[in-house]
């Protein structure tokens, strides 16, 4: 039997409101901090698959999520695509050499750094209870572009629309590599144990509507047709962060079967703007919960309410903060499970 979270990702509305939480396999835990300590970096624990196991199944045993997704990266793609990638301490990651011309051709291949990945999958899902769904996820072509063409992350994603818009063929074809190493990766995840997969688009909001339609639900409906007809049963979670007014359109052309939304969207207008009975995942300010109080109580509410009609799985609007005390996680399951 497929447990709570499945069952609302696939149109049903349980009784119980499942819940999991987006990094939470991350640094607000001790136990994660002591073990990418012992492994020195955190490529080398998403390479080691069973320390990457572990660090997936580390918050189901502290907390008891409904989910349990996939310890990795959104930047394994252009790694597998060919570009060295490292973690540059307090200042994110780095690709090299940067794609500013968006000629991805000039990358070799090693999509053996897929294969780790399988791994932790397959270890993480044979050590969940049945009822636990594991998770799997990819970056959207539009936000892994913008790392592989800057070679890091930015603000604006400057970089990348600049080359959007004076060579659109060229940066087609870079998104159309992301596209094929991407669904090769996905089906990879699903054949190793993983039952619905997000695709992260944590920087679509920068678009304007035309290179939104372009860059963002053009290629997000290709992997999601792909996956549903390749792997029937396997739902979809599309999360364009920040795409506010244009997330209906997102849900009605992307063919995704949930929408993940961010924390800047009321959740009362997308319950009424989104297709009839589709789920819908999120939306706590991460913030709201590094804050914890009597306000994390009410909005926690508030955002049920407004979601008590559709499937909904609570999330927060982005990542976890590193910050973030255990015993606001606990408050927040306090809230949903009482």
């Amino acid at each position: 039997m497929p447990g709570p979270l499945l069952e609302n990702l696939l149109g049903t509305r349980t009784q119980k409101r499942p819940v999991w939480l987006m990094r939470q396999a991350g640094r607000y835990l001790p136990e994660y901090r002591e073990l990418r300590a012992e492994k020195g970096g955190f490529l080398e624990l998403v390479y080691d698959s069973e320390a990457a196991a572990e660090v997936t199944l580390q918050p189901i045993r502290r907390f008891g999520f409904d989910g349990a997704i996939l310890f990795s990266d959104i930047l394994i793609v252009p790694h597998a695509l060919g570009q060295d990638l490292w973690f540059e301490a307090g200042e994110g990651p780095r690709l090299a050499p940067p794609l500013v011309d968006g000629v991805w051709q000039k990358l070799g291949s090693a999509h053996h750094h897929f294969d780790p990945v399988y791994r932790t999958v397959q270890l993480s899902r044979a050590r969940l209870d049945e009822d636990v769904t594991m998770l799997g996820f990819i970056g959207s072509p539009w936000t892994v572009a913008t790392y592989m063409v800057a070679g890091q992350g930015s603000k604006d994603q400057g970089v990348a629309r600049a080359l959007a818009y004076r060579d659109p063929a060229a940066f087609q074809s870079l998104v159309d590599a992301i596209e094929a190493a991407s669904l090769e990766y996905l089906i990879g995840q699903i054949d190793a144990g993983v039952e619905a997969v997000q695709l992260f688009d944590s920087w679509a909001g920068s678009l304007s509507p035309d290179q939104f339609e372009r860059w963002v639900i053009a290629p997000n409906a290709r992997l999601a047709a792909v996956i549903h007809d390749a792997r029937p049963g396997i739902p979809v979670i599309g999360f364009p962060k920040g795409a506010g007014a244009k997330l209906p359109a997102y849900a009605r052309e992307t063919g995704v079967d949930a929408i993940g939304v961010d924390e800047t969207v009321d959740p009362i207008w997308i319950a009424s703007e989104l297709p009839d009975n589709m789920a819908v995942q999120g939306n706590l300010d991460p913030m709201l919960l590094l804050a914890g109080g009597e306000a994390l109580d009410t909005q926690v509410r508030k955002i049920c309410e407004a979601f008590a009609s559709r499937p909904h799985i609570f999330n927060l609007g982005h990542g976890i903060n590193k910050e973030t005390p255990i015993a606001h996680v606990e408050q927040l399951l306090g809230v949903l499970r009482s």
